[in-house]
């Protein structure tokens, strides 16, 4: 029998072989903890650069905000793509070149001579994360096929968000005060080295096929609906006719994405009946929603504090910290509270419960204390924490391991259209309400409605318990 398999078949059993068992399990997690960390830190920080940077290279508000959304945009594009080159070539082979590329970029951006070089270094840090986290994401699938150690992998790992989030204001901060904005783009990189010199020895190597193969014109078709959708929220409150176009184009291209996967069948870029899995679905619609009113709360929250001069940049980091500290304390116990009382409460109730911080801060627009906002942003870092491992858990647990790099990707391509779509939107509503605190009122029940929304499309179709697949 072993005489009649042929070499790409033995090749790809070789990869998954590898998986188990993990020898450093500790280790394997930090190593993918750090990719995690080194892209939320990237994001975090370089928006405390962006007026030191317009000072050194006279740049102007556009070229700032192509510096921060150079990322952003680049990341959101290729995120599908990273998922499926990592399931046809190598989770940890694509996890450590996203690894390379980022550690490489940032580099680049901290020696940029020019602003047009210091563009190019955060387009290539997008690339680099859009291999690296759906990458990493895959790996925790496959390396953990127990329920109950896999939900508690992922509670550590999503938690690694809000340690980014802790140390990245505050950090950054003092780190541009004290030794200029370049030294941001340093702190990544030992995080990045780090990660490639474990990934050989601790990170198992699996690759799953699966009869699919590089599909050219679905990869283009979804970055043209990806990247027009992000493109559109970006562009929307300046350049509303750029906008309409750019949402015009998205939807096209979305139209035409569907039709073509549709004919693909088993061997699409993205197989439509995944989403035939209710618990898939409504883990994709409640992370999406999350992010929406968590990025949109962030976003007005840090906008008419520093704006009304309450608080200034550094004060403005410091008031998240309470947020992001219960965020990383509670993460690591979400996959054993998820196991002891089910996904769907777990799931449900964690979002509800940011939806609720996002109401109360809202309500308590104008006040002269900082006392409720404060309780809002608490109440929100908690549903994080309860909410994020659980749904991740949920969607990358309801493919078949083969399709795990693929569900991570879209996993973050909703967590990314949630958050770029609930900061522009919301800030639309507070710019259409003329600002002050009418306009952070009105905008933070919407998102705090949303979320409450999505909450019950999580509560509806997630079970309590999870069914493995066929292929687990």
């Amino acid at each position: 029998m072993m005489n009649n398999l042929s070499p790409s078949c033995m090749k790809k059993n070789a990869l998954a072989s590898d998986a188990s068992p993990l020898r450093r399990p500790g280790l394997t997690l930090a190593t993918l903890c750090f990719a995690m960390l080194i892209a939320q830190l990237d994001t975090s920080v370089v928006n405390l650069a962006t007026r030191p940077i317009g000072a050194q290279f006279h740049a102007g508000v556009s070229a700032l905000q192509w510096v921060i959304d150079g990322y952003n945009l680049t990341y959101a594009v290729l995120l599908l793509t990273g998922g499926l080159l990592a399931d046809l070539y190598g989770r940890r082979r694509v996890f450590m070149a996203g690894a390379a590329v980022f550690t490489a970029a940032s580099l680049l951006c901290a020696a940029a001579p020019s602003i047009s070089i210091l563009i190019a270094g955060r387009v290539l840090t997008g690339i680099g994360a859009a291999l690296m986290l759906p990458a990493s994401l895959a790996v925790v699938r496959v390396a953990w096929p127990d329920r109950k150690a896999r939900a508690r992998a992922l509670g550590i790992f999503t938690g690694t968000n809000g340690l980014a989030f802790i140390i990245g204001p505050t950090v950054g901060g003092l780190l541009i005060d004290q030794f200029g904005w370049r030294s941001i783009f340093f702190v990544v990189v030992p995080f990045g080295i780090a990660a490639l010199a474990l990934s050989p020895a601790v990170v198992p190597e699996s690759a799953d096929p699966d009869g699919r193969h590089f599909d050219a014109p679905a990869q283009l078709l979804g970055i043209g609906a990806l990247g027009g959708l992000a493109l559109a929220a970006i562009e929307a409150h300046e350049h509303g006719l750029a906008a309409g176009v750019a949402l015009a184009v998205s939807i096209a291209a979305l139209i035409l994405f569907l039709r073509v996967e549709a004919k693909r069948g088993d061997g699409a870029l993205v197989p439509l009946d995944m989403f035939r899995r209710r618990e898939f679905t409504g883990a994709i619609t409640a992370t999406a929603g999350m992010t929406f009113g968590m990025y949109g709360l962030l976003f007005l929250l840090m906008l008419t504090w520093q704006s009304s001069g309450r608080l200034g940049a550094v004060g403005a980091g410091l008031a998240l910290v309470p947020m992001a500290a219960i965020f990383v304390l509670v993460s690591p116990f979400s996959g054993a509270l998820g196991h002891r009382v089910g996904d769907r409460l777990m799931t449900g109730a964690g979002v509800a419960i940011i939806g609720c911080g996002v109401i109360l801060a809202g309500l308590s627009a104008g006040q002269s204390s900082l006392l409720l906002p404060e309780i809002g942003l608490c109440m929100a870092g908690l549903g994080m924490g309860l909410a994020t491992g659980p749904l991740t858990h949920v969607a990358v647990s309801a493919v078949s391991v083969a399709r795990s790099g693929t569900a991570a990707a879209l996993l973050n391509v909703a967590r990314m259209v949630g958050a770029t779509v609930g900061v522009a939107v919301l800030g639309a509503v507070y710019a259409f309400a003329e600002g002050g605190t009418e306009g952070l009122h009105i905008a933070l029940c919407l998102g705090g409605a949303v979320q409450l929304l999505t909450a019950f499309v999580a509560l509806a179709n997630i079970p309590s318990r999870h069914k493995a697949t066929a292929a687990e």
